[in-house]
C-alpha cells in the first residue's frame, strides 16, 4: 500500500526562525503527548469515539452497502444526498477526490454511477434548481440525519416526499434510503413506519467523524468508489499511529505542533491543497477542526476559549488571492500543503509564443511540473518570510491514500482535544443556534418558549447604525 508522507520541517524554528517551534519545545511536550495518546486510546470505541473502530467492524455493513449501491446504479440515473455538516462534507470531499472532476457532466456510458447531488443547504432557490435538473422518476434520495431532528435535512425530506408522491405515487418508498441512528431520534421511527431501506449510524460516531460509516460509504459506493480501500487506508494509518511516542507517531506529533502553534498565537489553520481533487478536503477539515476544538470550557469546567480557525484555500488559485497576506501579514497562521506526487494524467504544454521568453520557456514542460513548481515556490516564499507551514504528500490520490488522510486528520483532532483538555466530540455552540432558530419559527415547547423570551431581551437596534 502506498503511504502518505509528512514533512514538518517548516514548522520548526530551525527552519523558519523565531516564529517556529523549537526541537526542545517538542521534547518538553513528550510526556504530555504520551498522556494525550493514552487518553484517546483508553476511550477507543467508547462514548463518541466509536469512529475509531470503523476500519475494523463493518464487514457485514460494507457488503450490504455494496449490494444496495449496485441496485441503485441499475435502477436510477441520479442519487441525491440530503444532509448537512458531516453528512454532506465528507461525501462531497471523497467524491471530488476519487471520481472524475466533471463526473456529473460525463455521458452515462463513461460515468461509473448515477449523477450525484449533495444538497447541504436550504437556500430556497437551490431545491428548486435541483428539481429542475433531475427526473424524480429516475432519482434515489439518501436522507441522512442521526437524530431526525435536523431541521435542514428533514425540511428537504418533506419537500422531496411530496414531490415523489406526485411523480411516482405509491412507488415513492423505493426512491428513498434513510441513514440514521438505529436506537435514537425521530427518523428511525419514520423509516420503520414507511418501510424505507435503512442504514445505521453507530451511536459513538458524530457527524464530522462519520465519513467512514454508511453516512459516507453509501454515496461513495453508488458512484463506484472503492469503499473497502478507504477503510484499508484508515486501518493502515491507525497502525502507523499506535505508538505513544510522538517521535514515532505522525498524528500525535502533528497534534503537538498545532497545539504549540496555538499557544504561540498562530490561531489560523490554512489547508492549501495543490490538487483540485483534494479541494473539498479543506471543507471537510474545516468542520472537523473548528467544531471539535472551538470550546469555551475544559473538561473540568474551567473557562478556556480555545481553538484554531480553519481557512480553506486552493493552490495555485489562492496564490493570487491569499498568499500576500500569508507571507507579509500577521504571524497568526499555519499553512498545511496537500501535495500529490503522481497525478492521474499528464497535461503537456505545447511549444509556442517563441518571441516571448517568459511564455515560450513553458513549452515542453507540463502542468504536472508547473503545479509542483508553484507549490515549491509558495513554500519557499513562506520560508523566506519565517512562516510556519507543513506538507502532507499523497503518492497518488486513490481510495487508500484518501482513507489514510481522513483517519490521520481525525486522530490529530482527537489528540489535540486531549492536549487542550476539552471535549472534542460535542458541539454545544451549534446546539444553541438550532434552539434559537426553532424559537424564531415559533416551535412550541418549554425550552423554545424560554429561548424566544430570552431573545426578546436583546438590545434594541439603533437606527444610526443602519443605512
Amino acid at each position: 500500500m502506498q503511504k502518505i508522507r509528512f514533512d514538518f520541517n517548516p514548522m520548526m524554528a530551525e527552519f523558519v526562525g523565531e516564529h517556529g517551534i523549537s526541537g526542545q519545545e517538542m521534547k518538553d511536550m513528550l510526556a504530555e503527548l504520551k498522556a494525550a495518546h493514552e487518553t484517546v486510546e483508553k476511550n477507543r470505541g467508547q462514548g463518541m469515539q466509536g469512529w475509531m473502530d470503523l476500519p475494523y467492524d463493518q464487514d457485514d455493513v460494507v457488503a450490504e452497502i455494496e449490494k444496495t449501491a449496485e441496485d441503485v446504479r441499475r435502477e436510477f440515473e441520479a442519487f441525491v444526498v440530503l444532509g448537512i455538516g458531516g453528512s454532506a462534507l465528507g461525501p462531497a470531499a471523497v467524491q471530488q477526490a476519487l471520481n472524475h472532476l466533471h463526473y456529473n457532466e460525463l455521458p452515462a456510458d463513461k460515468r461509473p454511477g448515477p449523477r450525484l447531488y449533495i444538497e447541504d443547504n436550504i437556500d430556497p432557490e437551490r431545491m428548486a434548481a435541483l428539481l429542475d435538473v433531475i427526473d424524480l422518476k429516475k432519482t434515489c434520495f439518501n436522507v441522512i440525519s442521526k437524530s431526525g431532528g435536523t431541521a435542514e435535512t428533514m425540511s428537504q425530506y418533506l419537500i422531496v416526499l411530496q414531490a415523489l408522491k406526485e411523480a411516482v405515487g405509491e412507488d415513492y418508498r423505493r426512491h428513498l434510503i434513510v441513514t440514521t441512528s438505529e436506537s435514537k431520534g425521530f427518523l428511525i421511527n419514520v423509516a420503520r413506519e414507511e418501510g424505507y431501506k435503512t442504514f445505521y449510524i453507530p451511536d459513538g460516531v458524530g457527524g464530522r467523524f462519520s465519513e467512514l460509516c454508511p453516512v459516507g460509504l453509501l454515496a461513495a459506493a453508488v458512484c463506484k468508489i472503492d469503499i473497502r480501500g478507504l477503510l484499508e487506508g484508515a486501518k493502515d494509518m491507525d497502525a502507523r499511529c499506535k505508538s505513544s511516542n510522538a517521535m514515532e507517531n505522525p498524528a500525535l506529533f502533528e497534534a503537538g505542533l498545532m497545539v504549540k502553534a496555538m499557544e504561540k498565537g498562530q490561531n489560523i489553520s490554512v489547508m492549501l491543497p495543490y490538487a483540485d481533487s483534494l479541494k473539498l478536503m479543506s471543507d471537510w477539515y474545516a468542520q472537523l477542526w473548528a467544531e471539535s476544538l472551538g470550546k469555551n470550557r475544559t473538561l473540568d469546567g474551567k473557562p478556556c476559549n480555545v481553538g484554531q480557525t480553519p481557512v480553506k484555500a486552493l493552490g495555485v488559485t489562492d496564490q493570487h488571492s491569499q498568499l500576500q497576506l500569508y507571507t507579509e501579514g500577521p504571524f497568526d497562521k499555519v499553512i498545511t500543503f496537500l501535495k500529490v506526487d503522481a497525478f492521474r494524467c499528464q497535461t503537456p504544454i505545447p511549444h509556442g509564443c517563441e518571441d516571448i521568453p517568459t511564455i515560450s520557456f513553458l513549452g515542453g514542460k507540463s502542468h504536472n511540473q508547473l503545479i509542483e513548481a508553484e507549490r515549491q515556490g509558495t513554500e519557499y516564499a513562506l520560508y523566506r518570510a519565517g512562516r510556519m507551514c507543513q506538507t502532507i504528500a499523497l503518492p497518488e490520490v486513490n481510495a487508500q491514500t484518501v482513507g489514510q488522510l481522513l483517519y490521520f486528520l481525525e486522530l490529530v483532532t482527537a489528540y489535540a482535544g486531549a492536549l487542550l483538555n476539552i471535549d472534542a466530540f460535542n458541539q454545544p455552540g451549534v446546539e444553541e443556534s438550532k434552539l434559537a432558530a426553532y424559537a424564531v419559527l415559533g416551535y412550541d415547547s418549554e425550552k423554545h418558549n424560554q429561548k424566544r423570551e430570552e431573545m426578546k431581551g436583546r438590545p434594541s437596534l439603533k437606527p444610526e447604525y443602519q443605512f
